[in-house]
């Protein structure tokens, strides 16, 4: 289990909200894996509260969808499920391409400045493998994407999936190889968008989301022991539903 740090007491929030806080950021973050088992203790010793609020926070970690209880085994970190994957990577795709399309041609000037530095400041952070940042960059990156598509409704959206979105992209990022691909693709789409080519950040932007639906899909499918596409994720969706 990842080592959380201890939390802040002199906030105004209740102890039970800035503990399910916590856990919940810790499994966002990755620092707590999908599939881990959440001590109790462990997580009192290092949050630096005692173990009822930890057993409060998980309950309603278990109703949010972020743990799973297992009978006789306890709490663990949900997985990260292929039909999850499947359906947001599909809502995911349509609007960063719109978003793309439409910043392509409504972003100021200042803006795509702006995307050429988070990009060289990106490129920097695959050279040292630093993923905290490389993830903390990716999210600015996208989210001046979107404000810069002049679409607040559009942003409004995308702001729903984003504790999902987070998740995944800490997933996928922690992988060296595909940071250098994503390094390459925030590239293309960021010469399109200078370029004012609304088509090519369209299609760029697609490109990029299923290039990161497919390497969270292979990761997925390597926890299960077994290997697969993107094609099964939705199949497998699908059967579950019927």
């Amino acid at each position: 289990m990842g080592r959380l740090r201890p939390i802040e007491l002199n906030s105004y929030k209740p102890l039970r909200e800035l503990v399910f806080d916590a856990i919940r950021e810790a499994i966002i973050d990755g620092t707590l894996e999908p599939g881990e088992r959440l001590m109790e203790a462990q997580l009192a010793e290092d949050l630096g509260v005692s173990r009822t609020p930890v057993r409060e926070a998980i309950r309603q970690l278990e109703l949010a969808g972020f743990v799973v209880m297992i009978p006789r085994r306890g709490a663990y970190v949900a997985d990260i499920s292929l039909k999850d994957v499947a359906d947001v990577f599909e809502i995911r795709g349509a609007l960063e391409a719109l978003a793309a399309s439409l910043a392509a041609e409504r972003a100021s000037d200042e803006e795509i400045e702006q995307l050429e530095r988070l990009l060289a400041e990106i490129a920097k952070s695959v050279e040292e493998k630093d993923v905290d940042l490389l993830v903390e960059l990716d999210t600015r990156f996208h989210d001046l994407l979107y404000k810069a598509s002049r679409n607040e409704r559009l942003g409004q959206i995308l702001s729903t999936l984003r504790e999902q979105i987070q998740r995944f992209r800490t997933q996928t990022l922690s992988n060296p190889a595909r940071m250098r691909i994503a390094l390459e693709e925030h590239r293309r789409l960021v010469e399109a968008l200078a370029a004012r080519d609304a088509e090519a950040a369209a299609r760029f932007a697609a490109q990029h989301i299923e290039s990161a639906e497919n390497s969270l899909m292979e990761l997925c499918f390597e926890r299960q022991g077994r290997g697969g596409s993107r094609q099964a994720g939705r199949e497998e969706g699908n059967d579950s539903s019927r």
